[in-house]
């Protein structure tokens, strides 16, 4: 699903020139759950941005599902970042205003589907992370957990090729942080590519295969099975 070789990405900071990203080579394989772990600093996040097509690289081969980035028109990634990616970020990102069934279905309403179609895909989605008796409150009625909940329904609910979380137990206590976490071994026991990305080594030992990154490089455990904390 995801294949990428010599991934190079570099930020003009004043005179100096800093490389976020210098050769990185990854693969990760359909219903894969794996998760990216590096520090502060490390590159972790311009990694997430290029995976999520949210950025391109300077320098390097990226293919996702089997076609080259770097060969889509902004409007072609816009698409791509619409239906085949699901985004869970730490922040939850949940507009206020809107109900937690009007959140989840937001990416079905730029999509154009039917009113019908969408209030049936989105009870359906927030059934499956528990949340289908709370889907008519707010944000500000959710626990923070459930608000986390409501973010990963809203990115499954597209049925796309990769759910993309960015450090999603950042903002939760322990207890919560694991709920959320059982919650993404479901998902990925049932068939979704995960990718987390994460500074917390406690969180990517739960995942069955962690890709290390540290000043912009990757180190990787030899086995799919083995994690490095």
């Amino acid at each position: 699903m995801i294949q990428m070789q010599g991934i190079r990405k570099e930020y003009h900071m004043g005179e100096n020139i800093v490389a976020a990203l210098d050769g990185v080579d990854i693969h990760i394989k359909p219903r894969e759950f794996v998760s990216i772990i590096g520090p502060s600093g490390s590159g972790k996040s311009t990694l997430m941005n290029i995976i999520g097509c949210l950025d391109m690289a300077d320098d390097g081969v990226y293919c996702f599902d089997g076609q080259e980035i770097s060969d889509y028109s902004e409007d072609e990634l816009a698409e791509i970042r619409g239906r085949k990616i699901g985004f869970v970020f730490q922040q939850f990102n949940l507009l206020p205003k809107l109900t937690a069934q009007e959140n989840v279905e937001l990416p079905l309403v730029y999509q154009g589907m039917s009113a019908r179609k969408r209030h049936a895909r989105s009870e359906e989605v927030l059934e499956r992370v528990g949340l289908l008796g709370r889907m008519d409150h707010k944000p500000t009625e959710l626990s923070g957990g459930q608000q986390q909940r409501v973010a990963i329904a809203r990115a499954l609910v597209g049925n796309p090729s990769l759910i993309l979380a960015d450090e999603p137990t950042g903002n939760l206590d322990s207890k919560t942080g694991a709920e959320v976490m059982s919650l993404f071994h479901e998902l990925h026991e049932a068939g979704n590519t995960i990718v987390l990305i994460t500074h917390d080594a406690k969180i990517a030992a739960q995942t069955p295969r962690a890709i290390h990154i540290h000043d912009g490089r990757v180190l990787e455990p030899a086995s799919e099975n083995e994690v490095i904390v």
